[in-house]
């Protein structure tokens, strides 16, 4: 492990039986924060029979039950929305997380279900650009006068600003070689999902270190992330029996295979061997992302498998 290299822990989401156990989360994200966690991250899965909170809202509430960590999230799927609606919403939470929010943005791939959100399949990269050009200029400008393919504003406003200037940093996800070589061209850094090996996250940096050598741009300037699903369990059988649940709990509607290869799990030493391959490939930011017992799994994390990538 670097020096650089950080920790992020994912923000329990889903809801369970009972609803929403909002002093649970406050008491995570406390604990995460007093244990010196650098950010606690959301994701985003708007359909799908996976009962998760939108992300931007959990990371408002999570905000304000800190002071702190950084927030984020991975990924949310702008190609589908709005670009004016989303730039008030990021905004808004920028402010009240007082700028300690980051965003990470996917055009979502051809799988999506667009139809559901009014979108034609054949544009969705191209929504997705020019969402993001929007953004920034909402973020940005005083007035806004924008002729775009998809979105047209004449002398438009959109106050207040984010408290970040030009906006929180922008990450994008993603798997397709244009998808990472769209990432070095427009965003702040590439964040790998969990839903891909560590091996794929490797091959995925030498597409992303050659398109950073092709634009000339410094490496210090664009950051690399990983989530990583993982169990801390001395009882390997046990960890991937219970991480291979969740894992088709989160993908199993998709009809995707075995996901539990993406995953570490087992005893501490076994999950920080897992992590440090993926800090190997290239990630400067880790998310641990847990798959059940969320606050008994981060405090195993701290205690446990962190110390050991000292």
């Amino acid at each position: 492990m670097t020096a650089s290299t950080t920790f992020g822990i994912a923000i329990p989401q889903t809801v369970g039986p009972q609803g929403f156990d909002g002093p649970a989360v406050r008491a995570f994200v406390q604990r995460a924060e007093a244990l010196g966690f650098a950010s606690a991250w959301t994701n985003e899965a708007v359909i799908g029979t996976h009962p998760d909170l939108a992300p931007l809202e959990v990371m408002a509430y999570a905000a304000a039950c800190t002071e702190r960590i950084r927030f984020g999230c991975a990924v949310i799927v702008s190609s589908l929305v709005s670009p004016v609606h989303l730039a008030k919403s990021i905004a808004t939470v920028d402010q009240l997380s007082n700028g300690r929010i980051e965003i990470g943005l996917g055009t979502g791939g051809a799988f999506r279900a667009f139809g559901a959100f009014g979108v034609d399949r054949a544009s969705f990269v191209a929504r997705f650009n020019e969402g993001l050009a929007l953004m920034r200029r909402l973020w940005t400008d005083e007035r806004v006068d924008f002729d775009g393919r998809f979105w047209q504003l004449s002398h438009v406003a959109m106050e207040p600003k984010p408290v970040q200037a030009g906006g929180p940093a922008i990450w994008f996800g993603g798997a397709h070689p244009a998808a990472l070589r769209r990432a070095v061209a427009h965003a702040d850094g590439f964040v790998g999902a969990g839903s891909q090996t560590t091996a794929a996250f490797a091959q995925q940096m030498g597409v992303v270190r050659e398109a950073l050598d092709a634009a000339g741009r410094d490496p210090s300037t664009f950051r690399i992330a990983k989530r990583v699903y993982l169990t801390v369990d001395d009882d390997v059988a046990r960890a991937r029996t219970r991480t291979a649940a969740g894992l088709h709990g989160i993908y199993g509607e998709f009809g995707l295979p075995d996901l539990t290869p993406v995953a570490v799990y087992g005893a501490p030493a076994a999950v920080a061997a897992g992590l440090r391959e993926v800090i190997d490939a290239g990630a400067e930011l880790v998310v641990l992302n847990p798959m059940f017992d969320d606050t008994e799994q981060l405090e195993r994390l701290h205690a446990e498998v962190l110390p050991l990538l000292a």
